[in-house]
């Protein structure tokens, strides 16, 4: 998974074990991204998108070792786009450590993101702001230093219907700020908010904590009502929630959303509503090589009850169901994914990210790809500094119908790129699209974008 192991020339395990497991028609989709380990799901809905903000863990972690934060997209929640790493620890001149669990926010055209990390002068967790023009970045530090700093953690992040904005953080606490219209100033002191059993559930066997509030709130409003979705009880954590009539509270606890389950002894809840639906991302420890402290990002659909409450959510390999279907006829990014089998993302010369460490037998599933009436060839952007190799097109599994071949050729460096064209016949109504790469032994070639024509 991780590109250095990887460059090292090291046998990844996992990734074999991924390619044994998913073999066959019936794919999973959970968890939504493979490439590298992925915690601390933060969805945001943004024209026509939900915009995902993960924190990273390294590959073979044996503590939340996180040195950056992550971004992908998606118009129909199956197929994800990795727009890289558009911050990091060091955006943050004060910080020393820990890219931790945080939340973006958009306002005025601005898009903010609270995070948690080390402040390098007093040793303590503080909460910082990035800031950026776009959802994908590259984000900034608004203002050079922490916004607040009480040594706790996990900041959300919600503007009310008056236009208010509040900043809720902690662990072992509960705390919140009004932020200021500009989101990076706040009103009024910090606040606590009293963590009884009524308002947060009871804990047995801590004294010093008898509620199951744990950390990571997610605070949000629908239909009047106020929800703060909590990771509950370490260890191993559950997902619980509270409702409250106000901002602040009153709170009462509701129960259960996710019961404790999945291969990590933490867990983290982000909730959108889009198009139409309604969706609950969280972590879990299952894609080889998995657990507490190398998790992965997934989402179920779910319906809310009719008084407002929440179901009680499980976890799934199927994920939730696409919506509508992928276009081929424009230009796709080849790091548009829905399931990949031994392949890494990276930093494209041109722009945006690329496709690569591809090796035989490699392939990536794009899913509910809409041909229409039928495509006539194919076209792609690629680069190679071997001998290249050819991009088998296939329908609906990694060895399904063959409708076209495109042979990559070595093109002097893996990031000289040039573009190739292919003829496809059969490609007709709507199925998934797997791209299996063959050639000889090593490295073969790098794919930044791809794209259809006819239909």
């Amino acid at each position: 998974m991780a590109s250095a192991l990887r460059r090292a020339g090291l046998v990844i395990v996992a990734l074999l074990c991924t390619a044994t497991v998913i073999t066959g028609p019936a794919r999973a989709d959970n968890p939504i991204v493979q490439t590298i380990y992925t915690a601390d799901p933060a969805p945001l809905v943004h024209n026509g998108r939900v915009y995902l903000y993960t924190g990273h863990d390294e590959d073979g972690s044996t503590y939340f070792t996180m040195k950056e934060w992550r971004v992908w997209s998606s118009a129909d929640m199956v197929n994800w786009t990795d727009h890289g790493s558009p911050m990091s620890v060091s955006t943050f001149a004060w910080a020393s450590a820990d890219a931790w669990a945080g939340q973006t926010i958009e306002r005025n055209g601005k898009f903010y993101w609270y995070v948690p990390v080390k402040d390098r002068a007093s040793g303590q967790m503080a909460i910082g702001v990035g800031v950026s023009t776009s959802p994908t970045g590259p984000f900034t530090d608004a203002i050079g230093r922490p916004l607040v700093r009480n040594g706790e953690i996990d900041p959300t992040v919600f503007i009310d219907d008056n236009g208010q904005a509040y900043l809720y953080w902690g662990n072992p606490n509960l705390w919140y700020v009004r932020l200021n219209a500009d989101m990076i100033s706040y009103s009024g002191s910090p606040t606590q908010i009293p963590l009884t059993t009524a308002g947060f559930g009871t804990r047995t066997g801590n004294a010093s904590r008898p509620t199951l509030y744990e950390e990571g709130p997610w605070i949000f409003k629908r239909n009047g009502l106020y929800y703060n979705v909590f990771a509950a009880r370490c260890c191993s954590e559950f997902i619980a929630y509270s409702t409250a009539p106000g901002p602040t509270g009153p709170w009462t606890y509701r129960g259960t959303v996710m019961p404790t389950q999945g291969g990590s002894f933490t867990n983290h809840a982000g909730i959108v509503d889009f198009n139409g639906g309604s969706y609950f991302f969280y972590h879990n420890g299952a894609l080889p090589g998995g657990g507490g402290y190398t998790r992965s990002v997934a989402v179920e659909k779910f319906t809310y009850n009719a008084d407002g409450t929440i179901p009680t959510i499980t976890m799934t390999t199927a994920g939730a169901p696409q919506v509508g279907t992928l276009n081929p006829y424009v230009r796709q990014e080849a790091e548009t994914i829905a399931w990949e089998s031994g392949v890494e993302t990276e930093r494209a010369s041109e722009g945006g990210m690329n496709v690569g460490w591809i090796e035989n037998g490699d392939y990536i599933k794009v899913k509910g790809v809409a041909f229409g009436s039928g495509a006539t060839s194919f076209t792609a952007r690629v680069a190679s500094a071997s001998s290249g190799g050819r991009i088998e097109l296939r329908l609906d599994g990694a060895n399904g119908q063959l409708v076209g071949t495109c042979t990559v050729p070595g093109t002097g460096g893996w990031q000289t790129w040039t573009t190739v064209t292919c003829p496809v016949s059969g490609a007709t109504g709507t199925h998934d699209l797997y791209f299996r790469y063959a050639g000889g032994s090593g490295y073969l070639f790098n794919v930044n974008w791809w794209q259809f024509n006819g239909g």
